[in-house]
Protein backbone atom coordinates (compact mmCIF):
# COMPACT_ATOMS: atom_id res chain seq x y z
CA UNK A 1 0.00 0.00 0.00
CA UNK A 2 2.80 2.40 0.93
CA UNK A 3 4.57 1.50 -2.33
CA UNK A 4 1.44 2.35 -4.41
CA UNK A 5 1.09 5.70 -2.62
CA UNK A 6 4.72 6.51 -3.37
CA UNK A 7 4.20 5.63 -7.04
CA UNK A 8 1.07 7.80 -7.22
CA UNK A 9 2.96 10.75 -5.69
CA UNK A 10 5.77 10.36 -8.19
CA UNK A 11 3.35 10.31 -11.14
CA UNK A 12 1.49 13.36 -9.79
CA UNK A 13 4.76 15.25 -9.27
CA UNK A 14 5.86 14.44 -12.82
CA UNK A 15 2.55 15.67 -14.26
CA UNK A 16 2.75 18.92 -12.28
CA UNK A 17 6.31 19.47 -13.51
CA UNK A 18 5.27 18.98 -17.14
CA UNK A 19 2.36 21.41 -16.72
CA UNK A 20 4.65 24.01 -15.14
CA UNK A 21 7.15 23.73 -18.03
CA UNK A 22 4.37 24.08 -20.60
CA UNK A 23 3.09 27.18 -18.80
CA UNK A 24 6.55 28.77 -18.85
CA UNK A 25 6.94 28.05 -22.56
CA UNK A 26 3.61 29.72 -23.34
CA UNK A 27 4.53 32.78 -21.26
CA UNK A 28 7.85 33.17 -23.09
CA UNK A 29 6.15 32.88 -26.45
CA UNK A 30 3.64 35.60 -25.57
CA UNK A 31 6.20 38.02 -24.02
CA UNK A 32 6.54 41.38 -25.82
CA UNK A 33 9.54 41.59 -28.14
CA UNK A 34 10.46 45.10 -26.97
CA UNK A 35 11.36 44.24 -23.36
CA UNK A 36 13.69 46.40 -21.26
CA UNK A 37 16.60 44.04 -21.68
CA UNK A 38 16.06 43.84 -25.42
CA UNK A 39 16.23 47.62 -25.57
CA UNK A 40 19.67 47.67 -24.06
CA UNK A 41 18.84 48.27 -20.38
CA UNK A 42 21.15 45.95 -18.47
CA UNK A 43 21.60 43.48 -21.26
CA UNK A 44 23.06 43.55 -24.75
CA UNK A 45 21.76 44.36 -28.19
CA UNK A 46 18.18 44.07 -29.38
CA UNK A 47 16.88 40.58 -29.84
CA UNK A 48 14.91 39.72 -32.94
CA UNK A 49 15.45 39.28 -36.64
CA UNK A 50 15.82 42.94 -37.65
CA UNK A 51 16.64 46.36 -36.25
CA UNK A 52 13.82 48.87 -35.66
CA UNK A 53 13.07 51.34 -38.45
CA UNK A 54 14.49 54.85 -38.38
CA UNK A 55 10.96 56.24 -38.04
CA UNK A 56 8.99 53.40 -36.44
CA UNK A 57 5.38 53.18 -37.54
CA UNK A 58 3.01 54.29 -34.83
CA UNK A 59 0.72 51.58 -33.52
CA UNK A 60 -2.72 53.08 -32.86
CA UNK A 61 -3.32 50.44 -30.24
CA UNK A 62 -0.47 51.73 -28.11
CA UNK A 63 -1.24 52.95 -24.62
CA UNK A 64 -1.56 56.75 -24.60
CA UNK A 65 0.11 57.13 -21.21
CA UNK A 66 3.28 59.22 -21.01
CA UNK A 67 6.57 57.39 -21.59
CA UNK A 68 9.29 57.06 -18.98
CA UNK A 69 11.17 60.32 -18.56
CA UNK A 70 8.27 62.59 -19.54
CA UNK A 71 8.17 65.87 -17.62
CA UNK A 72 4.90 65.64 -15.71
CA UNK A 73 5.75 68.78 -13.70
CA UNK A 74 5.44 71.17 -16.67
CA UNK A 75 3.50 74.35 -16.00
CA UNK A 76 3.34 77.16 -18.51
CA UNK A 77 4.12 80.71 -17.44
CA UNK A 78 1.18 82.71 -16.06
CA UNK A 79 0.32 86.37 -16.51
CA UNK A 80 2.11 88.70 -14.09
CA UNK A 81 0.96 92.17 -13.12
CA UNK A 82 3.36 94.94 -14.13
CA UNK A 83 2.31 96.90 -11.03
CA UNK A 84 3.46 94.02 -8.81
CA UNK A 85 6.31 92.57 -10.88
CA UNK A 86 7.47 94.78 -13.75
CA UNK A 87 10.71 92.82 -14.31
CA UNK A 88 11.00 89.50 -16.19
CA UNK A 89 14.37 87.71 -16.02
CA UNK A 90 15.44 84.50 -17.74
CA UNK A 91 18.35 82.67 -19.34
CA UNK A 92 18.90 82.42 -23.07
CA UNK A 93 18.22 79.13 -24.88
CA UNK A 94 19.15 78.47 -28.51
CA UNK A 95 18.48 74.71 -28.48
CA UNK A 96 16.24 73.27 -31.20
CA UNK A 97 15.82 69.67 -30.02
CA UNK A 98 12.06 69.83 -29.36
CA UNK A 99 11.14 70.67 -32.94
CA UNK A 100 13.26 67.87 -34.43
CA UNK A 101 11.77 65.43 -31.90
CA UNK A 102 8.24 66.58 -32.79
CA UNK A 103 9.08 66.02 -36.46
CA UNK A 104 10.35 62.53 -35.64
CA UNK A 105 7.09 61.59 -33.92
CA UNK A 106 4.92 62.94 -36.73
CA UNK A 107 7.06 61.25 -39.40
CA UNK A 108 6.61 57.97 -37.54
CA UNK A 109 2.83 58.25 -38.04
CA UNK A 110 1.89 59.46 -34.56
CA UNK A 111 -1.31 61.56 -34.47
CA UNK A 112 -1.30 65.02 -32.92
CA UNK A 113 -3.50 63.99 -29.97
CA UNK A 114 -1.16 61.15 -29.03
CA UNK A 115 1.87 63.46 -29.19
CA UNK A 116 -0.01 65.95 -27.00
CA UNK A 117 -0.98 63.36 -24.40
CA UNK A 118 2.31 61.45 -24.20
CA UNK A 119 5.02 63.94 -25.17
CA UNK A 120 3.50 67.43 -25.06
CA UNK A 121 5.06 68.44 -21.75
CA UNK A 122 8.54 67.67 -23.10
CA UNK A 123 8.17 69.81 -26.24
CA UNK A 124 9.55 73.22 -25.26
CA UNK A 125 8.02 76.23 -27.01
CA UNK A 126 11.28 78.16 -27.31
CA UNK A 127 12.98 75.19 -29.02
CA UNK A 128 10.14 75.05 -31.54
CA UNK A 129 10.46 78.79 -32.22
CA UNK A 130 14.25 78.86 -32.41
CA UNK A 131 14.42 76.18 -35.09
CA UNK A 132 13.24 78.65 -37.72
CA UNK A 133 14.74 81.77 -39.28
CA UNK A 134 12.96 85.10 -39.00
CA UNK A 135 13.69 88.74 -39.72
CA UNK A 136 16.74 89.80 -37.72
CA UNK A 137 18.80 92.93 -37.18
CA UNK A 138 22.57 92.61 -37.49
CA UNK A 139 24.58 93.48 -34.36
CA UNK A 140 26.07 96.96 -34.15
CA UNK A 141 29.82 97.24 -33.95
CA UNK A 142 31.05 96.31 -30.49
CA UNK A 143 27.81 94.55 -29.53
CA UNK A 144 27.27 90.78 -29.55
CA UNK A 145 23.58 90.94 -30.53
CA UNK A 146 21.27 92.71 -32.92
CA UNK A 147 17.65 93.14 -31.76
CA UNK A 148 14.47 93.38 -33.85
CA UNK A 149 11.04 93.82 -32.25
CA UNK A 150 7.47 93.66 -33.49
CA UNK A 151 4.22 94.09 -31.55
CA UNK A 152 0.80 93.28 -33.05
CA UNK A 153 -2.64 92.01 -31.98
CA UNK A 154 -2.41 88.54 -30.44
CA UNK A 155 -3.82 85.93 -32.90
CA UNK A 156 -5.42 83.76 -30.21
CA UNK A 157 -6.80 86.60 -28.05
CA UNK A 158 -7.89 89.84 -29.73
CA UNK A 159 -7.93 91.63 -26.36
CA UNK A 160 -4.17 91.23 -26.02
CA UNK A 161 -1.00 92.02 -27.93
CA UNK A 162 1.89 89.77 -28.85
CA UNK A 163 5.48 91.00 -28.57
CA UNK A 164 8.13 89.24 -30.64
CA UNK A 165 11.83 89.98 -30.10
CA UNK A 166 14.40 88.44 -32.43
CA UNK A 167 18.04 88.46 -31.38
CA UNK A 168 20.91 87.47 -33.62
CA UNK A 169 24.49 86.87 -32.48
CA UNK A 170 27.62 88.10 -34.17
CA UNK A 171 29.52 85.82 -36.55
CA UNK A 172 32.72 84.44 -35.02
CA UNK A 173 36.05 84.11 -36.75
CA UNK A 174 37.68 80.65 -36.73
CA UNK A 175 40.05 80.07 -33.82
CA UNK A 176 43.70 80.40 -34.80
CA UNK A 177 44.64 77.24 -32.96
CA UNK A 178 41.92 75.17 -34.60
CA UNK A 179 39.47 72.76 -32.96
CA UNK A 180 40.22 70.25 -30.25
CA UNK A 181 37.21 67.95 -30.50
CA UNK A 182 36.37 64.89 -28.44
CA UNK A 183 33.58 62.74 -29.81
CA UNK A 184 31.94 61.04 -26.81
CA UNK A 185 29.84 58.26 -28.30
CA UNK A 186 27.33 56.00 -26.56
CA UNK A 187 27.76 52.44 -27.87
CA UNK A 188 25.53 50.70 -25.32
CA UNK A 189 22.95 48.12 -26.34
CA UNK A 190 20.17 50.70 -26.47
CA UNK A 191 22.00 52.42 -29.37
CA UNK A 192 21.57 49.42 -31.69
CA UNK A 193 18.49 50.75 -33.52
CA UNK A 194 18.97 52.18 -37.00
CA UNK A 195 17.91 55.68 -35.88
CA UNK A 196 20.63 55.68 -33.23
CA UNK A 197 24.20 54.45 -33.82
CA UNK A 198 23.92 54.04 -37.63
CA UNK A 199 22.45 57.56 -37.95
CA UNK A 200 25.06 58.86 -35.51
CA UNK A 201 27.83 57.58 -37.80
CA UNK A 202 26.30 59.45 -40.72
CA UNK A 203 26.00 62.63 -38.66
CA UNK A 204 29.66 62.66 -37.69
CA UNK A 205 30.63 62.07 -41.31
CA UNK A 206 29.35 65.56 -42.17
CA UNK A 207 31.52 67.06 -39.42
CA UNK A 208 34.64 65.09 -40.32
CA UNK A 209 34.38 66.24 -43.95
CA UNK A 210 34.83 69.84 -42.77
CA UNK A 211 37.88 69.31 -40.55
CA UNK A 212 41.37 70.51 -41.48
CA UNK A 213 44.95 69.66 -40.54
CA UNK A 214 44.69 72.39 -37.91
CA UNK A 215 42.07 70.38 -36.00
CA UNK A 216 42.49 67.46 -33.60
CA UNK A 217 39.95 64.67 -33.04
CA UNK A 218 39.70 62.15 -30.22
CA UNK A 219 37.01 59.49 -29.84
CA UNK A 220 35.85 58.10 -26.50
CA UNK A 221 33.15 55.44 -26.32
CA UNK A 222 31.19 54.17 -23.36
CA UNK A 223 28.87 51.26 -22.64
CA UNK A 224 29.58 48.88 -19.77
CA UNK A 225 33.07 50.40 -19.80
CA UNK A 226 34.74 53.40 -21.39
CA UNK A 227 37.41 53.22 -24.09
CA UNK A 228 39.66 55.61 -26.00
CA UNK A 229 39.26 54.69 -29.68
CA UNK A 230 41.27 57.56 -31.10
CA UNK A 231 43.38 60.33 -29.56
CA UNK A 232 44.53 63.66 -31.03
CA UNK A 233 44.24 62.55 -34.65
CA UNK A 234 44.79 65.34 -37.19
CA UNK A 235 41.58 66.52 -38.82
CA UNK A 236 42.83 65.89 -42.36
CA UNK A 237 43.32 62.18 -41.60
CA UNK A 238 39.70 61.65 -42.49
CA UNK A 239 39.94 57.99 -43.47
CA UNK A 240 41.41 57.13 -40.06
CA UNK A 241 38.72 59.06 -38.20
CA UNK A 242 35.85 57.65 -40.26
CA UNK A 243 37.19 54.10 -39.98
CA UNK A 244 37.19 54.46 -36.19
CA UNK A 245 33.62 55.78 -36.19
CA UNK A 246 32.25 53.25 -38.67
CA UNK A 247 33.83 50.38 -36.75
CA UNK A 248 31.76 51.07 -33.62
CA UNK A 249 29.19 48.49 -32.50
CA UNK A 250 26.47 48.65 -29.86
CA UNK A 251 26.35 46.33 -26.83
CA UNK A 252 26.23 46.39 -23.03
CA UNK A 253 24.88 48.78 -20.40
CA UNK A 254 25.42 52.56 -20.31
CA UNK A 255 28.06 54.01 -17.97
CA UNK A 256 27.82 57.66 -18.94
CA UNK A 257 29.70 58.81 -15.85
CA UNK A 258 32.86 56.96 -16.79
CA UNK A 259 32.63 58.12 -20.39
CA UNK A 260 32.22 61.77 -19.39
CA UNK A 261 35.18 61.63 -17.02
CA UNK A 262 37.43 60.12 -19.66
CA UNK A 263 36.25 62.58 -22.32
CA UNK A 264 37.14 65.54 -20.11
CA UNK A 265 40.53 64.00 -19.30
CA UNK A 266 41.30 63.58 -23.00
CA UNK A 267 40.01 67.07 -23.86
CA UNK A 268 42.16 68.63 -21.15
CA UNK A 269 45.28 66.70 -22.13
CA UNK A 270 44.86 67.81 -25.78
CA UNK A 271 43.67 71.34 -24.97
CA UNK A 272 44.57 74.08 -27.46
CA UNK A 273 45.04 77.34 -25.56
CA UNK A 274 44.21 79.59 -28.50
CA UNK A 275 41.70 77.18 -29.99
CA UNK A 276 38.19 75.85 -29.63
CA UNK A 277 37.93 72.99 -27.13
CA UNK A 278 34.70 71.03 -27.13
CA UNK A 279 33.23 67.61 -26.32
CA UNK A 280 30.41 66.50 -28.63
CA UNK A 281 28.38 63.83 -26.88
CA UNK A 282 26.04 61.59 -28.88
CA UNK A 283 23.56 59.36 -27.06
CA UNK A 284 19.93 58.46 -26.41
CA UNK A 285 20.44 59.62 -22.82
CA UNK A 286 19.69 56.22 -21.29
CA UNK A 287 22.44 56.36 -18.65
CA UNK A 288 21.75 53.42 -16.37
CA UNK A 289 25.17 52.96 -14.71
CA UNK A 290 27.11 55.53 -12.67
CA UNK A 291 25.67 59.07 -12.70
CA UNK A 292 22.11 58.68 -13.93
CA UNK A 293 19.86 61.44 -12.58
CA UNK A 294 19.55 64.84 -14.26
CA UNK A 295 20.60 66.55 -11.01
CA UNK A 296 23.76 64.45 -10.64
CA UNK A 297 24.67 65.11 -14.26
CA UNK A 298 24.06 68.83 -13.78
CA UNK A 299 26.36 69.00 -10.76
CA UNK A 300 29.15 67.03 -12.39
CA UNK A 301 29.14 68.99 -15.66
CA UNK A 302 28.85 72.29 -13.79
CA UNK A 303 32.03 71.44 -11.90
CA UNK A 304 33.90 71.15 -15.23
CA UNK A 305 32.83 74.50 -16.75
CA UNK A 306 35.90 76.38 -15.54
CA UNK A 307 38.20 74.17 -17.61
CA UNK A 308 37.29 76.12 -20.76
CA UNK A 309 35.99 72.95 -22.40
CA UNK A 310 32.42 73.14 -23.67
CA UNK A 311 30.00 70.24 -23.97
CA UNK A 312 27.43 70.00 -26.78
CA UNK A 313 24.91 67.16 -27.00
CA UNK A 314 23.32 65.29 -29.90
CA UNK A 315 20.27 63.16 -29.15
CA UNK A 316 19.18 60.09 -31.12
CA UNK A 317 16.27 57.65 -31.17
CA UNK A 318 12.90 57.23 -29.47
CA UNK A 319 11.34 54.82 -27.00
CA UNK A 320 13.77 54.98 -24.11
CA UNK A 321 14.99 58.46 -25.05
CA UNK A 322 15.84 60.61 -22.00
CA UNK A 323 15.27 64.20 -23.03
CA UNK A 324 15.66 65.80 -19.59
CA UNK A 325 19.10 64.27 -19.08
CA UNK A 326 20.31 65.35 -22.51
CA UNK A 327 19.12 68.92 -21.97
CA UNK A 328 20.72 69.04 -18.51
CA UNK A 329 24.07 67.96 -19.95
CA UNK A 330 24.17 70.65 -22.64
CA UNK A 331 22.74 73.42 -20.45
CA UNK A 332 25.37 72.92 -17.78
CA UNK A 333 28.21 72.20 -20.17
CA UNK A 334 28.05 75.61 -21.88
CA UNK A 335 26.94 73.94 -25.09
CA UNK A 336 23.98 73.44 -27.39
CA UNK A 337 21.45 70.58 -27.48
CA UNK A 338 20.26 69.19 -30.82
CA UNK A 339 18.10 66.20 -31.64
CA UNK A 340 19.02 64.33 -34.83
CA UNK A 341 15.95 62.74 -36.40
CA UNK A 342 17.44 62.07 -39.83
CA UNK A 343 20.26 62.68 -42.26
CA UNK A 344 18.98 66.10 -43.33
CA UNK A 345 19.10 67.34 -39.74
CA UNK A 346 22.63 65.97 -39.37
CA UNK A 347 23.66 67.91 -42.46
CA UNK A 348 21.98 71.08 -41.14
CA UNK A 349 23.83 70.87 -37.81
CA UNK A 350 27.27 70.12 -39.22
CA UNK A 351 26.83 71.85 -42.58
CA UNK A 352 25.38 75.35 -42.60
CA UNK A 353 25.14 75.36 -38.80
CA UNK A 354 28.68 74.13 -38.11
CA UNK A 355 30.00 77.42 -36.73
CA UNK A 356 26.97 77.81 -34.48
CA UNK A 357 27.57 74.29 -33.20
CA UNK A 358 31.28 74.70 -32.56
CA UNK A 359 31.93 78.35 -31.69
CA UNK A 360 30.53 80.15 -28.65
CA UNK A 361 30.47 83.96 -28.97
CA UNK A 362 28.75 84.78 -25.66
CA UNK A 363 28.35 82.76 -22.49
CA UNK A 364 26.02 83.09 -19.49
CA UNK A 365 23.62 85.19 -21.53
CA UNK A 366 20.77 86.58 -19.41
CA UNK A 367 17.83 88.69 -20.52
CA UNK A 368 15.82 91.09 -18.39
CA UNK A 369 12.70 92.86 -19.67
CA UNK A 370 11.20 95.72 -17.65
CA UNK A 371 7.67 96.87 -18.58
CA UNK A 372 6.24 100.36 -18.00
CA UNK A 373 2.84 100.14 -16.26
CA UNK A 374 1.68 103.20 -18.19
CA UNK A 375 1.64 101.09 -21.34
CA UNK A 376 1.54 97.43 -20.23
CA UNK A 377 -0.85 96.13 -17.58
CA UNK A 378 0.37 92.51 -17.44
CA UNK A 379 2.54 90.09 -19.40
CA UNK A 380 3.18 86.40 -19.92
CA UNK A 381 6.55 85.07 -21.10
CA UNK A 382 5.91 82.38 -23.71
CA UNK A 383 8.19 79.39 -23.21
CA UNK A 384 11.50 79.38 -21.32
CA UNK A 385 9.70 77.81 -18.34
CA UNK A 386 12.83 76.06 -17.09
CA UNK A 387 15.03 79.10 -17.77
CA UNK A 388 13.40 81.56 -15.36
CA UNK A 389 15.82 83.47 -13.11
CA UNK A 390 15.28 85.73 -10.13
CA UNK A 391 15.75 89.46 -10.62
CA UNK A 392 18.87 89.26 -8.43
CA UNK A 393 20.39 86.54 -10.62
CA UNK A 394 20.71 89.02 -13.48
CA UNK A 395 23.69 90.85 -11.98
CA UNK A 396 25.19 87.78 -10.31
CA UNK A 397 28.09 86.68 -12.55
CA UNK A 398 28.36 83.43 -10.59
CA UNK A 399 24.88 82.41 -11.74
CA UNK A 400 25.12 80.19 -14.80
CA UNK A 401 22.97 80.87 -17.86
CA UNK A 402 22.72 79.81 -21.49
CA UNK A 403 25.43 80.24 -24.10
CA UNK A 404 25.07 81.49 -27.65
CA UNK A 405 27.02 80.27 -30.68
CA UNK A 406 28.26 82.10 -33.75
CA UNK A 407 25.33 83.50 -35.73
CA UNK A 408 22.79 81.86 -33.44
CA UNK A 409 19.34 83.38 -33.39
CA UNK A 410 17.05 83.66 -30.40
CA UNK A 411 13.31 84.44 -30.47
CA UNK A 412 11.46 85.66 -27.38
CA UNK A 413 7.71 86.32 -27.24
CA UNK A 414 5.42 87.83 -24.62
CA UNK A 415 1.64 87.97 -24.56
CA UNK A 416 0.73 91.44 -23.30
CA UNK A 417 -2.35 93.02 -21.78
CA UNK A 418 -1.91 96.66 -22.74
CA UNK A 419 -3.05 99.45 -20.45
CA UNK A 420 -5.90 101.48 -21.92
CA UNK A 421 -5.87 105.23 -22.42
CA UNK A 422 -8.52 105.54 -19.68
CA UNK A 423 -5.98 104.48 -17.03
CA UNK A 424 -5.25 107.80 -15.28
CA UNK A 425 -3.12 106.62 -12.40
CA UNK A 426 -1.51 103.53 -10.88
CA UNK A 427 -4.22 103.47 -8.22
CA UNK A 428 -7.02 103.25 -10.79
CA UNK A 429 -7.83 99.88 -12.27
CA UNK A 430 -7.25 100.23 -16.04
CA UNK A 431 -10.00 99.35 -18.47
CA UNK A 432 -8.79 96.75 -20.97
CA UNK A 433 -10.24 97.11 -24.45
CA UNK A 434 -9.87 94.87 -27.51
CA UNK A 435 -6.91 95.80 -29.69
CA UNK A 436 -8.60 94.97 -32.95
CA UNK A 437 -9.50 98.27 -34.65
CA UNK A 438 -8.09 100.24 -31.69
CA UNK A 439 -5.01 102.39 -31.34
CA UNK A 440 -2.37 101.14 -28.92
CA UNK A 441 -1.54 103.31 -25.88
CA UNK A 442 -0.02 106.65 -26.95
CA UNK A 443 1.44 109.63 -25.14
CA UNK A 444 2.53 113.03 -26.43
CA UNK A 445 3.69 111.82 -29.83
CA UNK A 446 7.20 110.78 -28.81
CA UNK A 447 8.14 107.11 -28.72
CA UNK A 448 8.13 106.56 -24.98
CA UNK A 449 9.46 103.15 -23.97
CA UNK A 450 6.83 100.51 -23.39
CA UNK A 451 9.61 98.25 -22.16
CA UNK A 452 13.38 98.04 -21.86
CA UNK A 453 15.48 95.01 -22.74
CA UNK A 454 18.73 94.45 -20.89
CA UNK A 455 21.17 91.71 -21.87
CA UNK A 456 24.10 90.55 -19.79
CA UNK A 457 26.71 88.39 -21.50
CA UNK A 458 30.30 87.30 -20.99
CA UNK A 459 32.94 86.93 -23.66
CA UNK A 460 33.93 83.24 -24.04
CA UNK A 461 37.24 83.87 -22.22
CA UNK A 462 35.87 86.18 -19.51
CA UNK A 463 34.19 85.72 -16.13
CA UNK A 464 32.76 89.25 -16.06
CA UNK A 465 29.52 90.12 -17.83
CA UNK A 466 28.88 93.24 -19.88
CA UNK A 467 25.49 95.00 -19.89
CA UNK A 468 23.68 95.99 -23.10
CA UNK A 469 20.46 98.05 -22.97
CA UNK A 470 17.67 98.67 -25.51
CA UNK A 471 14.36 100.55 -25.39
CA UNK A 472 11.25 99.94 -27.49
CA UNK A 473 7.91 101.73 -27.73
CA UNK A 474 4.94 102.38 -29.97
CA UNK A 475 7.15 102.38 -33.07
CA UNK A 476 7.31 98.59 -32.74
CA UNK A 477 3.52 98.28 -32.95
CA UNK A 478 1.72 97.39 -36.17
CA UNK A 479 -1.78 96.35 -37.17
CA UNK A 480 -0.32 94.53 -40.19
CA UNK A 481 2.14 91.99 -38.75
CA UNK A 482 4.85 90.49 -40.93
CA UNK A 483 4.83 86.95 -42.33
CA UNK A 484 7.50 86.02 -39.81
CA UNK A 485 5.32 87.29 -36.96
CA UNK A 486 2.35 85.33 -38.23
CA UNK A 487 4.40 82.17 -38.71
CA UNK A 488 5.95 82.45 -35.23
CA UNK A 489 2.43 82.90 -33.84
CA UNK A 490 1.37 79.63 -35.49
CA UNK A 491 4.36 77.82 -33.98
CA UNK A 492 3.41 79.17 -30.55
CA UNK A 493 -0.22 78.11 -31.01
CA UNK A 494 0.96 74.61 -31.95
CA UNK A 495 3.01 74.40 -28.76
CA UNK A 496 0.09 75.75 -26.73
CA UNK A 497 -2.17 73.05 -28.18
CA UNK A 498 0.43 70.42 -27.30
CA UNK A 499 0.55 71.78 -23.74
CA UNK A 500 -3.25 72.06 -23.52
CA UNK A 501 -2.71 75.71 -22.58
CA UNK A 502 -5.42 77.47 -20.63
CA UNK A 503 -4.73 80.57 -22.74
CA UNK A 504 -5.31 79.09 -26.21
CA UNK A 505 -9.03 79.86 -26.15
CA UNK A 506 -11.06 78.32 -28.99
CA UNK A 507 -8.10 77.89 -31.36
CA UNK A 508 -7.84 74.41 -32.92
CA UNK A 509 -5.22 72.65 -35.02
CA UNK A 510 -7.43 73.30 -38.07
CA UNK A 511 -7.29 77.03 -37.29
CA UNK A 512 -3.49 76.96 -37.14
CA UNK A 513 -3.24 75.09 -40.43
CA UNK A 514 -5.77 77.47 -42.02
CA UNK A 515 -3.72 80.51 -40.97
CA UNK A 516 -0.55 78.96 -42.39
CA UNK A 517 -2.28 78.03 -45.65
CA UNK A 518 -3.13 81.71 -46.10
CA UNK A 519 0.60 82.41 -46.35
CA UNK A 520 3.16 81.27 -48.89
CA UNK A 521 6.70 80.30 -47.96
CA UNK A 522 9.96 80.13 -49.87
CA UNK A 523 11.66 78.78 -46.75
CA UNK A 524 11.77 74.96 -46.95
CA UNK A 525 11.77 74.57 -43.16
CA UNK A 526 8.57 76.60 -42.79
CA UNK A 527 6.88 74.73 -45.64
CA UNK A 528 7.87 71.48 -43.96
CA UNK A 529 6.24 72.62 -40.70
CA UNK A 530 2.91 73.18 -42.46
CA UNK A 531 3.14 69.73 -44.05
CA UNK A 532 3.93 68.14 -40.67
CA UNK A 533 0.85 69.64 -39.06
CA UNK A 534 -1.31 68.34 -41.88
CA UNK A 535 0.25 64.89 -41.54
CA UNK A 536 -0.33 64.88 -37.77
CA UNK A 537 -3.95 65.96 -38.28
CA UNK A 538 -4.52 63.29 -40.92
CA UNK A 539 -3.14 60.56 -38.66
CA UNK A 540 -5.70 61.37 -35.97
Amino acid sequence: MNYKKQQSCRVLTALLTILLCLSLLVSCAEAPSGSDLGDGGAGGMHAGNSAPNASPEYNKGDDASAPEGTDDTFRENDFLSVADKPVSTFSSDVDTASYAYFRKLVSGGMPFERIRDAYGANIRTEEMLNYFSYRYTAPKEGEPFGVYTEIAPCPWNENNALLMMNLTAEIAEPKEGGNNLVFLIDVSGSMYASDKLPLLKTAFTYLVERLTANDRVSIVTYSGKEAVVLEACKGDEKETILAAINGLEASGSTNGQAGLRMAYEIAESCKIENGNNRIIMASDGDLNVGISSAEELKNYIASKRDTGIYLSVLGFGTGNYKDAKMEALADNGNGVYYYVDGESEAERIFGEGLFSTLYTVAKDVKLQVTFDPAYVDSYRLIGYENRILSEEDFEDDKKDAGDVGSGHTLTVCYELVLASEEAESESKEPTIVPLVGKEPPQSDGSDHAWFTLEIRAKAPDSDTSVLYEYEFGAASYTDAPSYDFRFASAVIETAMLLHESEYIGAVTLDDVIGALDAMSFTDDAKSEFVALLKTARGAS
